[in-house]
């Protein structure tokens, strides 16, 4: 079997020569499947000696993190979890400040230092605000991988430039470190570092195999030493990293059978099979009525010809788990599953109504406020994608329903990038997924990944069509594989003569697809906004110049002007003055 996360953990803390311990430290190991897919965290927090109440935010910001960050989405990066939860916890101790008399004295108030090492997989991430240190020991030497967040006005004295909850804004320092087995880190605050000299901590961890007796030990020699302060430590070794060969992931992933060959009529793992909805070379969709509710249903099959691909079968299977995260009325919805699956497939909600591209086969010319509303919806599907850190990669009219009520869905999520879990090793190797030719945006061709910038192209591409019939750039973006041909792409004109487009609907299309993803629109609600209200860039755009409505009358105007200025010229050598 593969190996899972391990590691070895010593921790101790005093509050040394102070009458109160204004420190606090936190550690939490959870099981699987958090422990893969948000890691152990390992959290130290010291407050302010010029603060009475420091010690109530060295807690609650060491509790509220530890329960806060195992409950963001499994989806979420470790840095968007970590930034998101230590972003509210620090305005909350702002705002405890700002409500109390300390408000005018910053430094009197809910304030503390914050350290936390989170180790997910292969990689160490480290957090830190404040003169808390996080060490690493490497070849026999202590490497101090934080920087202490202290103004010094003398040799003697010194304040904190930064700390949790002390303004409404955290600026906070993040590195990633990989790892090996064995690797030991050390997380202290002043009161040990201080006192306890390097070379006392590194023997004392190569003598001691027990972490706990390791860090007693520290922290009663810097007690020696005269430490005048609280005084706290955490020191973690690396027992074990997840390492996992390709054969293990296939077996794993193929623990339950492939189904049968369905055929209508048929009775299949407690459904009746009614009739097939799709069949290609990736999947096999049925239509099926839950035997025991009644309920009608699709069935999603593996594809007999992708069974062998281990690559697919986890993309295979991370699109239920992908829809079971996703709570939106324009994302498709998983069926609730009450009963053991006996064979490897995935059950949807049935939706009633016709694919986008048979609604555009239907609607050749549809008004620009159906567009709007159609746009719009996908839109708000999107987000609940992007809220969770994944992107679509590709959105396609063939990949959206419009049910009998007009309710827009994204349905199929084979090619979706979840950003957390690009962290997590795995054997098998990660490949940017490329959608529809006609719908991906450029930099996909480059071989870059999907993200919200390319997510909005392709919505644009699909709006673009829906208002002309036509694509913004024909089929030449899949052909330019190259920045320089890329630039070279031209945007053509979604007016004509026979459609009431305004403008800046143009400008706002064309700004959406731009060939450089970081010069169209930052978020999806610009766009969805610029869609019903021009933008003050636009506003004084009421018509495109002349060279791009028509060309050759602006060149034809050209040479007339010019001929007239040559026949002005030679008449004046004709008749001189």
């Amino acid at each position: 079997m593969s190996q899972s996360l391990k590691i070895s953990l010593g921790q101790k803390s005093d509050k040394g020569r102070k009458k109160i311990n204004q420190d606090f430290y936190g550690a939490f190991i959870p099981k699987e499947p958090q422990l893969s897919s948000k890691g152990i965290a390992i959290s130290l927090a010291d407050g302010i000696s010029s603060s009475d109440v420091s010690q109530h935010a060295s807690q609650i910001a060491i509790k509220s993190f530890l329960e806060d960050y195992f409950s963001t989405p499994e989806s979420w990066t470790v840095k968007t979890s970590v930034q998101r939860v230590l972003k509210a916890t620090n305005s909350w101790l702002y705002l405890q400040t700002r409500n109390s008399p300390y408000r005018y004295s910053p430094d009197r108030g809910y304030v503390c230092t914050f350290t936390s090492l989170i180790i997910k997989s292969n990689t160490a991430h480290i957090f830190h605000v404040g003169d808390t240190r996080v060490y690493r020991l490497s070849n026999n030497a202590l490497e101090q991988l934080t920087e202490d967040h202290r103004l010094w006005v003398s040799k003697e004295k010194s304040y904190l430039r930064r700390a949790l909850g002390m303004g409404d804004a955290l600026e906070l320092d993040y590195q990633s470190v990989p790892l090996d087995i064995g690797d030991l880190f050390i997380l202290a605050t002043d009161g040990i570092y201080e006192f306890a000299n390097h070379d006392v901590i590194i023997n004392t961890i190569q003598e001691n195999d027990d972490l706990e007796q390791a860090a007693s030990l520290i922290l009663e020699h810097a007690y020696q030493q005269g430490s005048t302060d609280n005084l706290s430590i955490q020191i973690v070794r690396i027992d074990q990293l997840p390492s996992q060969s390709a054969d293990e992931v296939y077996q794993q992933i193929t623990t339950l059978p492939f189904p049968p060959e369905l055929k209508a009529r048929m009775q299949f793992d407690g459904y009746e099979i009614l009739r097939e909805l799709h069949n290609s070379h990736r999947s096999h969709i049925y239509l099926a009525v839950d035997i025991e509710t009644q309920e009608k249903v699709v069935l999603k099959v593996p594809s007999i010809d992708l069974r062998k691909n281990t690559d697919y079968l986890e993309r295979f299977l991370m699109e239920e788990w992908i829809a079971r995260r996703i709570n939106n009325a324009h994302v498709l919805k998983p069926c609730q599953q009450t009963r053991k699956h006996n064979y490897l497939y995935i059950v949807t909600e049935f939706i009633k109504g016709k694919t986008l591209k048979q609604w555009m086969i239907d609607h050749p010319k549809p008004n620009i406020e159906t567009v709007r509303d159609i746009v719009e919806q996908i839109s708000k599907g999107l987000r609940a994608f992007h809220r969770q850190e994944m992107f679509h990669q590709d959105l396609r009219p063939d990949n959206i329903m419009i049910d009998e009520t007009g309710t827009v869905k994204i349905i199929d999520f084979g090619s979706v990038r979840v950003a957390g879990l690009m962290e997590i090793a795995s054997p098998i190797e990660e490949q940017t997924a490329i959608g529809t030719a006609l719908y991906t945006a450029p930099e996909c061709f480059l071989g870059e990944a999907g993200s919200k910038h390319s997510d909005l192209f392709s919505l644009a591409v699909i709006c673009y069509q829906m208002l002309s019939g036509r694509l913004p750039y024909g089929t030449k973006v899949s052909m330019s594989r190259t920045k320089a041909a890329q630039r070279n792409l031209k945007y053509q004109s979604v007016l004509d003569d026979h459609q009431e487009i305004p403008v800046w609907v143009d400008e706002a299309l064309k700004k959406a697809l731009h060939p450089d993803p970081y010069k169209r629109y930052d978020t999806l609600s610009e766009f969805i906004y610029n869609l019903r209200h021009p933008s003050k860039h636009f506003i004084n755009r009421t018509r495109p110049p002349l060279i791009e409505r028509n060309p050759v009358l602006f060149w034809q105007s050209i040479s007339f002007i010019l001929a007239l200025i040559v026949i002005f010229l030679l008449s004046q050598d004709a008749f001189p003055p």
